[in-house]
């Protein structure tokens, strides 16, 4: 009999075996009485992983039981992963069948269901026992022990003699006249201690107020933050979508910005395999964003609040293209491979992202190059392995609106977070600026700076200005 046939019969017989509500809720207790029994204690990833094909299983998604989408699904596989060098599933399966083989052998008698999972297959065989009777515990699963659990009871008072109203007036007197002067003295003690600790108070404050406008002041008079952080208008800083990036790569299909904003983020699904429609919509599950993100949105957060600004963040997904068209103001994280939203301004960009075919992997042209400049700049390194990458750094105008935007992206994460370091460090941001022939503190420039670093197991180093262009304030070109 062909597998094929063979995962059919198996879908006939749970289809018997799983009728009612009921008799479904009696199998998922078997599996759990199963994870918890002896087989399978110490090994968590094997039980997940018996739980995984059985509820798929019974919900009829044959298309996930196969070792690329449970490596992707279940054990956080990329799509790409290569399953004959990364055996996950395979050894996870083989230990799950000797396991459910101890658990059987031991409690097999007494069980009304029993399952398996023959070689070569990943669609677990249920089969159910109608002269067993179905019992709410089964003899596989060890009940913990019952605790003895004691009542609160306050703690014991101590015992308090009974005193006279007279003795009591005596005694109070005799303390009241042996104590006054003591207190006399105490008080005054107190009182100049007071008043030291407020003065001390008074001071620290001074130079923590004094030390706190300064830096708002600071933050607030360079570029671009001194565009943001004084508009009565709200700044949104919106991350990136590497689920969207791992999509385009896995499918082949690019993504463009009037996709993104439709939420068409498979443009062809019709030219896909089933499998691989099942792994994009795995994918779109989440809505995650980059590890780089996290550390850059902080640093961003924490200028805007030494300007007494806050900052609305936000994922790439969520975005409309509604927000877009308002007078606030926005930062972006990620190329357009990430981040399709960048795309909508990069008609104003001399240095733009293009996704090269040929090497997979997004380059940067240069659409009007100076002198000893290069029409396009292409990097050595994928995202975590050694070599040379760039980043872009642009201030922009949000087309038909009053807002800005500012772009960080990277032709890989390493980039990204180059470029997010480079913003948030206002000393080294401001030199970088006036090396370009733009005035930190001066009115408000639309610029791009184009950045080379050296990546190294994911980490950034060596970050240099390649070029800087100023652009134009008339219309995009």
């Amino acid at each position: 009999m062909s597998q094929t046939s063979q995962i059919e019969a198996r879908t006939i017989e749970l289809a018997k075996i799983s009728e009612t509500e009921e008799d479904v809720f009696l199998l998922k207790q078997h599996v759990k009485e199963v994870i918890e029994g002896a087989a399978f204690r110490g090994s968590h990833r094997s039980g997940q992983f018996l739980q995984y094909i059985v509820d798929q299983a019974i919900a009829g998604h044959t298309e996930s039981l196969k070792e690329r989408i449970i490596g992707i699904e279940l054990f956080g596989r990329a799509p790409s992963y290569d399953t004959g060098d990364d055996a996950i599933v395979r050894v996870t399966a083989s230990d799950v069948r000797k396991r459910l083989l101890q658990h059987y052998g031991r409690y097999g008698d007494t069980s009304e269901f029993r399952i398996s999972l023959p070689l070569g297959s990943y669609f677990p065989e249920i089969s159910r026992d109608p002269l067993q009777e179905a019992r709410p515990v089964s003899a596989g699963v060890i009940q913990p022990a019952s605790e003895d659990i004691q009542p609160y009871t306050p703690h014991a008072q101590p015992a308090v003699a009974a005193i006279s109203p007279e003795a009591e007036s005596a005694s109070l007197a005799t303390v009241d006249l042996e104590t006054h002067e003591t207190t006399k003295q105490s008080g005054r003690k107190w009182l100049a201690i007071c008043l030291i600790l407020t003065l001390v108070n008074v001071a620290l404050w001074g130079a923590f107020w004094n030390h706190f406008t300064h830096k708002a002041r600071a933050t607030a008079s360079i570029l671009p933050w001194s565009v943001f952080l004084p508009s009565p208008h709200a700044l949104h800083l919106i991350t990136s979508d590497p689920d969207i990036a791992e999509i385009q790569g896995y499918t082949g299909q690019q993504i463009s910005v009037s996709d993104y904003a439709n939420h068409n983020y498979i443009p062809h699904p019709d030219k896909l395999t089933p499998e691989t429609n099942r792994i994009t919509q795995i994918l779109l599950r989440g809505n995650k964003t980059s590890l780089v993100d996290t550390p850059i949105a902080v640093n961003l957060a924490q200028l805007a609040q030494s300007g007494a600004k806050r900052i609305e963040l936000q994922t790439a997904r969520s975005l409309q293209l509604s927000n877009l068209q308002t007078d606030d103001n926005f930062v972006l994280l990620g190329s357009p491979l990430s981040n399709p939203w960048t795309a909508f301004f990069s008609d104003q960009l001399d240095f733009r992202f293009v996704f090269d075919k040929d090497s997979g992997q997004e380059i940067i042209r240069n659409l009007h190059p100076r002198e000893h400049e290069q029409t396009q700049y292409v990097p050595t390194a994928l995202g975590w392995a050694t070599g040379q990458s760039y980043a872009i750094v642009a201030l922009v105008r949000n087309p038909d609106q009053t807002g800005q935007v500012l772009l960080i992206a990277g032709a890989n994460a390493e980039g990204t977070e180059a470029a997010g370091k480079l913003v948030t460090d206002l000393p080294r941001l401001s030199n970088v600026l006036r090396s370009c022939g733009i005035s930190p503190s001066g009115p408000p420039q639309h610029f791009e700076l184009l950045l080379r670093l050296n990546t190294m197991a994911g980490s950034s180093t060596n970050t240099n200005i390649e070029a800087c262009h100023i652009l134009p304030e008339t219309s995009t070109h």
